[in-house]
């Protein structure tokens, strides 16, 4: 069997294969489809300081070969997930990472410090493509300035491995992917969700309640395979690639591109063993192609 061990800025995963977050719950609810301990990771639902209720239905709506959501980063809030669900999930056999999101500079770090100061979370992913309220809306994630801002405000609180989640919907992903890694970034992890619209043409109205959504699946992964492929060659600290990974296949792309680890979200919905089958079928591929670690295919499209 080959190496799957993978160290992500000093995070130790067993296998390079983590669970999207909003697409695998807190871990706890696939327990009793899946031996979690064949997870190199469970990246959780979006957390944030206050609670947020979400948006309104519908969230969700089908398309060609994805799916659109706004949920909306519905949760209880980072006091109610100390309190309550971080006992429920602190002894998980794999890694445990928490989403972190945020509305201002303030609540991110904040929240990001109250998940500091949990024993058992050894890494944050923090969503910098939530909307800055102080700035009339725009993504923190769309411009260097603001990309760089939340994550030197959470570097200064937050002292385990800061993994920053990048957003395709900007001019230069490098870019964004350079201003955060010298912000402090440890890792990134790319891509998030494309903006898109789907209407109901027998209504005359759109299909999500704010019009607009999170295009996922398969039919984004050909963008996300680009964006890590430009990011790795840009930044010096690891890259963790997603984007409608369906597949073994599909996670060794991402290898290739220079990904030393993947995330498996929408697949989730689909087939809730998803993610166990393609730590599996990466070994598996690894095997047949003679290699006895990972590092031998990462990066080696050039």
């Amino acid at each position: 069997m080959a190496n799957l061990n993978v160290n992500i800025a000093g995070l130790q995963l067993r296998n390079p294969v983590l669970t999207a977050s909003g697409t695998f719950g807190y871990g706890v609810e696939y327990a009793d489809l899946i031996n979690l301990a064949d997870l190199g990771g469970i990246i959780v639902k979006g957390t944030t300081l206050h609670p947020r209720e979400g948006n309104d239905y519908p969230r969700m709506a089908e398309t060609p070969s994805g799916m659109l959501n706004c949920v909306g980063l519905q949760n209880k809030g980072v006091e109610y997930f100390c309190q309550h669900i971080y006992p429920e999930i602190k002894d998980l056999p794999t890694q445990v990472i928490v989403n972190v999101s945020g509305s201002s500079i303030e609540d991110y770090a904040e929240c990001a410090a109250h998940i500091d100061a949990l024993d058992n979370i050894p890494a944050i992913e923090l969503n910098i493509s939530c909307p800055n309220v102080r700035q009339g809306g725009m993504a923190f994630g769309v411009t260097t300035e603001g990309a760089s801002a939340v994550v030197k405000a959470v570097r200064e609180v937050y002292h385990k491995t800061l993994i920053v989640k990048l957003s395709p919907n900007v001019t230069s992903i490098s870019d964004i992917a350079l201003a955060v890694e010298d912000a402090g970034a440890d890792a990134v992890s790319l891509i998030n969700t494309l903006m898109g619209m789907a209407i109901d043409i027998e209504h005359r109205r759109p299909k999500l309640s704010i019009q607009t959504g999170g295009l996922s699946g398969p039919a984004v992964r050909p963008v996300a395979v680009r964006c890590v492929w430009q990011v790795a060659r840009a930044v010096h600290i690891p890259v963790i690639g997603l984007g409608g990974i369906m597949t073994a296949e599909d996670a060794i792309e991402f290898f290739m591109a220079g990904a030393s680890a993947i995330e498996v979200g929408t697949a989730n919905f689909i087939d809730p063993t998803a993610s166990v089958r393609i730590a599996q079928g990466i070994n598996q591929w690894l095997d047949r192609h003679g290699c006895r670690s990972l590092d031998e295919i990462i990066g080696c499209i050039a």
